[in-house]
């Protein structure tokens, strides 16, 4: 599991996130789940939008691009509903419907996604 952490704000976004970096685990991303736990999320590599549907349950969705810098919001995306597509999207965070309102993740934010058996970077940014 992955550490999400606002560096700009000095906020934790989320404590239990998966890694989609498979055509497999980016294909199903969160289908057949009933939602998301408070600190779940999933982290989908390479993304540069996603979509709802078959989902039964709102998301928050975080674009960032290669250097995990926020780039794109979606509050509480509905179920059913297509995220804009964006150049500068390299990946994105599905996290439970309210984390970017109460994280205050804004437009410009630095994160950083660590293991969480390690304070090392998950992986290299720039291979995004």
């Amino acid at each position: 599991m992955l550490r999400v952490t606002n560096i700009t704000r000095g906020t934790i976004v989320g404590d239990n996130v998966e890694l989609a970096d498979t055509s497999l685990k980016r294909m199903f991303g969160l289908l057949g789940r009933d939602g998301l736990e408070a600190g779940g999320g999933l982290w989908i590599k390479p993304s540069s939008g996603v979509h709802t549907v078959g989902m039964c349950f709102r998301i928050d969705v975080v674009g960032l691009d290669r250097n995990l810098k926020v780039v794109k919001l979606w509050n509480c995306l509905a179920p059913y509903r297509l995220t804009s597509v964006s150049f500068k999207v390299r990946s994105v965070l599905e996290l439970p419907c309210g984390v970017i309102s109460w994280s205050r993740i804004q437009l410009g934010d630095q994160l950083q996604i660590c293991s969480n058996s390690a304070s090392r970077p998950a992986s290299d940014a720039n291979n995004s």
